[in-house]
């Protein structure tokens, strides 16, 4: 189907020994004009324009201000847009937070400068991006190289008599493909063949330098225009700026839900009664300008993210089997994936430890849950520290889930930037004597001696290693003075001497070396040790199995006379009752119509009240995969429901109790 959801979920783990942080991009296609493994449930092939007509039409989505033209990369979501989204949510939260207990902030869309200055994300949360040397468009350069190569490779085939995925005239249209970059039945060498398919296979690890030379190299041109780009490539900063306030203090709307967390870790952890590992989950809008976004709902400027810090077991994944793509295979240029158990792949290395292993499984089970087919899911190693989720759509594979090892790179960050200390104190099991020099100042005879550039030499000698440290207590003790490097201070150094003698900088001649700093060797036991904790996040995309479709049940009445309605209200109560959203369909279109229009929202479910019903109570329940339907009390076809759409029960299953029903009775 044509629906992206552009989800966007990431999970945040913690735990005592390492900070690792896998980023799962839940960012669901359902878009079609399929390339030919890519078909309906019946096996006929579909088309993404069609699917895509059906899905604006009944308003899943629209393109947000569409009367004012709109604009790319938003877009509004209609009322079955808004359930499915509400239910994929939902189920990710049951997955996720409930069964692994965690623990829920919400923090704001806007997020101050100093904190993304810090992360990392003002200097290197960047794409990189070419301009059209004739007509000034700006497109992400990465996936230019990666479009003409592949229509190259495309005409190929044809050049070569192979079948090739087939273009409706209305994507012809739109793509307006010229020159170069056209799909030409154009034979070539078998050593481009090869150099083309290593470059696809490694085409995210291109730096700015890499893909220039790629670009002249191959003569790579704009695909809607056949221009030549202009060199070299060059990067550009993915978040939205805003400033907040009369005072326009700088600031970004988050281009992820994580950093929240990160900034609230101390009081989680106090909420948590300081006990480690724990877990955490925040849910909410982050915003990306994208370059050029495009496939529809695929790539948008603003989606939903949900990240998690969790505890893990690992003792239930080890015979969790996945689809991998290996990095030594990509590094060969190729993209066959093996079948492989996590356990087997965490004891080969091939997945860096347990708690990456443990997500994977995790992730894989929650995208079967949602509808996916386990045979259009892989995990491809990222290069050394990256491991993705990959899900076959009508794009080819696309990225679904990034899990990335980080470290304890954020929490250091934000340590470093504000003096606050984010670490979990935990009581050794013995107590640790550690001797050590240590450099001690007079703050309130240091400051006035220094004065405006008192937290610069604070701050030096604060990073002063153990090395230095006894090297300069050495110093002290023979010549009575010590010179420190402060780069910020004067021309780089700072010479620390008695009051008796001269100094660079503004100073009380009253003051003694030793009311200034005193540096020594000392011992102390330790009771407790302080460690910045590991962290993992992740992202997903979706199809329309029960437990996420907009609407549970249809209710079809055979007839509009007015003996049906209290039978229809009855019903529509008890499945609410239930928490079942349902869909009243009673106009006067045949019962057949009114089963079609609403297969085409994904309402998996249909209830029909007839005649009989007037008289014995029974009544129908229909699949939609199978049209196929069963009759009974409405009792037993409530049960019926609810099993189905909770995940208990499989229609082959209510198909073998219950009685199958062949046709409607009319008057």
């Amino acid at each position: 189907m044509n629906l992206s959801l552009q989800l966007l979920s990431d999970f945040d783990l913690r735990s005592s020994t390492k900070n690792q942080r896998v980023k799962l991009q839940l960012s669901e296609i359902l878009q079609k004009d399929m390339a030919p493994e890519m078909t309906t449930l019946n096996g006929r092939q579909l088309d993404r324009a069609a699917v895509d007509n059906v899905l604006r039409r009944r308003f899943f989505f629209a393109p947000t201000a569409e009367i004012y033209g709109g604009v790319a990369g938003f877009y509004d979501f209609g009322p079955p847009g808004c359930s499915l989204q509400a239910n994929i949510i939902e189920t990710w939260r049951r997955h996720f937070v409930l069964e692994e207990d965690m623990l829920e902030v919400d923090c704001p869309m806007i997020t101050p400068y100093s904190v993304l200055k810090a992360s990392g994300h003002v200097e290197r949360f960047c794409d990189f991006v070419i301009k059209d040397s004739a007509n000034g468009e700006i497109l992400r350069a990465d996936h230019v190289v990666e479009e003409v190569i592949e229509a190259r490779l495309k005409g190929d085939k044809e050049a070569r008599g192979e079948k090739v995925e087939a273009v409706n005239e209305a994507e012809k249209k739109k793509k307006k493909l010229k020159g170069k970059t056209a799909t030409e039945a154009l034979k070539l060498d078998d050593a481009l063949i090869q150099e083309y398919n290593e470059i696809l296979a490694k085409i995210d690890n291109y730096d700015s330098a890499g893909l220039s030379e790629l670009v002249a190299k191959h003569d790579i041109r704009n695909p809607s225009s056949g221009n030549k780009f202009n060199l070299p490539v060059y990067t550009q900063n993915l978040m939205f700026a805003v400033s907040i306030g009369a005072a326009n203090l700088p600031a970004y709307l988050r281009p992820e839900t994580a950093q929240g967390q990160f900034l609230n870790f101390s009081k989680l952890l106090e909420f948590n009664q300081q006990s480690m590992p724990f877990a955490s989950a925040s849910i909410g809008k982050s915003g990306r300008n994208e370059i050029s976004p495009r496939s529809g709902l695929l790539r948008v400027r603003e989606f939903l993210m949900a990240e998690i810090e969790r505890k893990c077991s690992t003792t239930e994944i080890a015979n969790v089997k996945i689809n991998l793509l290996d990095r030594h295979v990509q590094l060969a240029g190729k993209t066959d994936a093996i079948s492989i158990t996590l356990g087997d792949a965490v004891r080969n290395g091939v997945v860096d430890n347990e708690t990456i292993g443990y997500f994977i499984a995790r992730i894989q089970l929650f995208l079967i849950k949602i509808g996916l087919d386990p045979n259009k899911i892989r995990f491809r190693e990222h290069m050394e520290n990256e491991m993705d989720a990959e899900l076959l759509t009508s794009y080819g594979w696309i990225e679904a889930v990034g899990c990335a090892d980080r470290s304890a790179y954020d929490l250091s960050c934000h340590t470093k930037a504000t003096g606050v200390p984010l670490v979990v104190r935990e009581t050794r099991n013995e107590p640790l004597v550690v001797t050590e020099f240590v450099a001690e100042t007079q703050k309130a005879k240091f400051g006035p001696r220094f004065k405006r550039d008192a937290k610069a030499v604070q701050s030096a000698i604060d990073q002063l290693t153990q090395d230095v440290k006894e090297k300069l207590s050495l110093e002290l003790k023979d010549n009575s003075k010590i010179t420190i490097d402060v780069p910020e201070v004067g021309d780089g150094k700072v010479e620390l001497t008695p009051g008796t003698g001269s100094a660079p900088l503004n100073c009380n001649p009253f003051l003694t070396f030793a009311d200034l700093v005193k540096i020594e060797q000392r011992t102390r036991t330790e009771h407790t040790r302080d460690f910045i904790p590991n962290v993992i996040e992740p992202s997903f995309v979706l199809s329309f199995p029960p437990v996420i479709a907009p609407t549970k049940v249809l209710l079809v009445p055979l007839s509009a006379k007015s003996e049906f309605k209290p039978l229809i209200a009855d019903l529509t109560k008890t499945l609410r009752r239930h928490g079942l959203s349902t869909r009243v369909d009673d106009s006067g279109a045949s019962i057949g119509k009114r089963y079609s229009r609403n297969d085409e929202l994904g309402t998996p479910l249909g209830i029909t009240v007839d005649f009989q019903s007037l008289k014995d109570g029974t009544i129908t329940l229909r699949d939609r995969d199978t049209t196929t339907q069963v009759r009974a009390g409405q009792k037993e076809i409530v049960e019926a429901v609810v099993q189905v759409v909770n995940g208990s029960e499989t229609w082959s299953q209510v198909s073998e109790r219950l009685p199958k029903f062949e046709g409607q009775e009319v008057e």
